[in-house]
């Protein structure tokens, strides 16, 4: 495979319009196909769909990764290391409360990346991550 393919993802949201305008409006995602109870998103070259479901009372877990607590499920995306600054630098301006403030993790070891995590409206949590050197992706 020579070239990374896009992906798909489809998580759960129980407040359909705060979430097709966060993903829409703060993390500037192209909206696609929609229905009454979903929404296509370009997030980032792949596809993302918010689908409805009721609110539950699930909470999210943690996992220690260099002395931060992770929330577990996550997703998110690996962006250019500049792309990754600027959105950081713009979701700090719209204020975005994170659930871990953007940092370099591992810094100085083999997987240096920046790295922040955040929530949307329905509590889904996303990561997204850099690295300066795109080879240390998958180093060990």
């Amino acid at each position: 495979m020579s070239q990374i393919q896009p992906f798909h993802l489809a998580i759960p949201v129980h407040n359909l319009a705060d979430c097709r305008q966060f993903y829409g409006s703060v993390l500037g995602c192209t909206e696609g196909r929609s229905s009454d109870h979903w929404v296509d998103f370009d997030f980032f070259g792949h596809q993302l769909v918010i689908h409805y479901k009721p609110k539950s009372e699930d909470s999210l877990h943690h996992n220690p990764v260099d002395g931060k607590e992770v929330p577990v499920p996550h997703f998110g995306v690996v962006l250019e290391w500049d792309d990754f600054h600027a959105l950081a630098t713009d979701l700090q301006q719209k204020g975005i409360q994170f659930v871990i403030e953007p940092y370099i993790r591992f810094a100085g070891q083999v997987g240096e990346q920046a790295t922040m995590f955040f929530l949307d409206p329905a509590g889904n949590a996303l990561e997204f991550k850099s690295f300066k050197d795109i080879g240390q992706l998958f180093a060990k």
